[in-house]
């Protein structure tokens, strides 16, 4: 018996387990990374996060990818730019940065009124409920993207044209 022959299969079978394990657990990993915070833990952790910009309202909480945080709050100024806040598993601030990833382009800055009348024809579309994002769409045909926490907890994406019709409203599940 050839045992350097034998040793060899053993490693290459070894090894290949091993890469596939680790291929398996790193998209395991990816996938609950960022992930989407929802409900009343949603609002626990966006009321801490908002402390750190006085004014600020929530667009959007998930969990965090950078180490050392456990949630990342994406978080609209008064001026309608946006900052993201990291926070660690204490819901202590380690960390704020420009709400853009790099070498994206800043999202557009949606107006006041906009933002209003957008949310309104959204929350109008679900039937109750309350607004928690307006986003200026880059899709064709779709001006703004609204998300709307229904009063029964359900979250909807409502898509809006120019005239806030809506075009689409499709329940996250």
């Amino acid at each position: 018996m050839n045992t350097a022959k034998l040793r060899s299969k053993r490693i290459i079978v070894t090894t290949t387990a091993a890469v596939a394990a680790l291929a398996i657990g790193g998209g395991v990993w990816a996938t609950a990374a960022n992930a989407d915070v929802r409900g009343d833990e949603r609002d626990r952790i966006g009321n801490a996060a908002v402390q750190a910009v006085p004014g600020g309202t929530v667009d959007d909480v998930d969990t965090s990818d950078e180490p050392g945080s456990a949630y990342e709050v994406e978080i609209r100024k008064q001026d309608g730019s946006e900052v993201d806040v990291l926070l660690d598993k204490d819901l202590k601030v380690i960390g704020q940065q420009a709400g853009t990833e790099a070498g994206d382009a800043p999202d557009p800055v949606v107006p006041e009124a906009a933002r209003t009348s957008a949310g309104q024809a959204a929350v109008a579309a679900v039937g109750s409920g309350t607004a928690t994002d307006v986003e200026a769409s880059d899709d064709p045909g779709v001006a703004y993207e609204v998300e709307v926490r229904a009063a029964d907890n359900t979250e909807w994406d409502v898509e809006l044209d120019t005239a806030f019709k809506v075009l689409t409203k499709t329940a996250d599940n």
